[in-house]
């Protein structure tokens, strides 16, 4: 046995249907397509979102909000996060806590721009530049002695 004696098991295979050749056939006149209407004519094709000239959904229902072009997104690192690391000793008292030291620590992507935020309290002295820092944030990490630094 080999590929050029294969065929299908008889009865699986079934002859097309042949329409519009004639009234004998059966399948003459209309070639099963009914009378009249849209799908009835040559080159009937109607996209699968048509909806017989109603307003189309995606235009009927209300488009809401606002995107906008311009926003910059931040990953945002806490104060709680830098003294949690300070007390694991990730990071030293007045060490420099920069973007590139934030992913290394796997707290941002590389990608991502830095905010730092106000949630916790810092005890330890700590260099810290980021792409922007809240105002309490700035306040706490100037208060335990540190600096703040943005980057651009």
């Amino acid at each position: 046995m080999d590929l050029s004696n294969l065929k299908p098991a008889k009865g699986s295979t079934k002859s097309k249907k042949r329409i519009g050749r004639g009234e004998g056939s059966g399948k003459g006149g209309t070639a099963t397509k009914g009378h009249k209407g849209q799908k009835s004519r040559a080159g009937a094709s109607i996209p699968a979102w048509f909806e017989g000239g109603q307003m189309p959904l995606q235009r009927r229902i209300p488009k809401g909000g606002f995107k906008n072009p311009n926003r910059v997104e931040y990953a945002p690192v806490n104060i709680s996060r830098l003294s949690r690391l300070l007390e694991e000793g990730r990071i030293e008292s007045g060490a420099d806590v920069t973007p590139e030291t934030l992913v290394s620590l796997g707290l941002t992507d590389k990608r991502d721009r830095v905010k730092i935020l106000g949630d916790g309290e810092l005890t330890a002295k700590l260099a810290v530049a980021a792409h922007a820092f809240s105002a309490s944030a700035k306040e706490k990490i100037e208060a335990a002695g540190g600096s703040v630094r943005v980057v651009e």
